[in-house]
């Protein structure tokens, strides 16, 4: 059985879900803030949806589709939220999605875990494309991905309907070879 990684940044680890953070997943995914902001978030977030959610995601990870990571504070070990990536392998691409619950809005989280999400991607999946979208209303998740150097694509009218209401969606994405550019680091050597 393949295991999936454990990412540490300097404030979260980043670790596979266990069926014992169903409880935290339910509390926090189930705001209704949380659920508006997102496509595929239900509310409400009823019992058992939080256990069957967690326990899909070793098979589709052993398939090549998922990689699901629990975003949890390294000082305390509290989960504070989810991000993963949804693979396409046929076509060396991911989707990135992600969500932190609203205690832990605005401290930047998102953003080091994103960030360290692109790189496990780059260069431990060997994704070519990560992509991603927001609701054009929720900009606050526009400003993660730009902070994470994805490239506006475009915007998709009416691409989605959340709760009987049609949504546009602002596209990001960013390449491996732009990501690379990114990341490079000056050769102290050079100096």
């Amino acid at each position: 059985m393949k295991e999936c990684h454990t990412i540490e940044t300097e404030r979260l680890l980043l670790r596979p879900f266990e069926l014992s953070d169903a409880k935290d997943v339910q509390r926090l995914a189930g705001d209704r803030a949380i659920a508006d902001t997102t496509l595929n978030i239900p509310h409400p977030y009823e019992d058992g949806m939080a256990e069957e959610w967690i326990s899909t995601h070793q098979p589709k990870f052993e398939a090549g589709e998922l990689s699901n990571f629990a975003i949890v504070l390294r000082t305390s070990g509290e989960l504070i939220g989810a991000i993963g990536l949804r693979i396409v392998p046929r076509f060396e691409r991911a989707e990135l999605g992600y969500w932190i619950g609203r205690p832990y809005w605005k401290n930047g989280y998102c953003t080091e875990a994103g960030r360290a999400v692109l790189q496990y991607g780059f260069s431990v999946l060997k994704l070519n494309r990560i992509y991603a979208s927001h609701l054009t209303r929720n900009p606050a998740s526009g400003r993660v991905m730009q902070k994470m150097e994805m490239a506006h694509e475009g915007c998709a009218r009416q691409h989605a309907k959340r709760w009987d209401r049609f949504e546009d969606l602002e596209l990001y994405g960013i390449l491996r070879e732009q990501w690379a550019r990114n990341t490079e680091q000056p050769n102290r050597g050079d100096l």
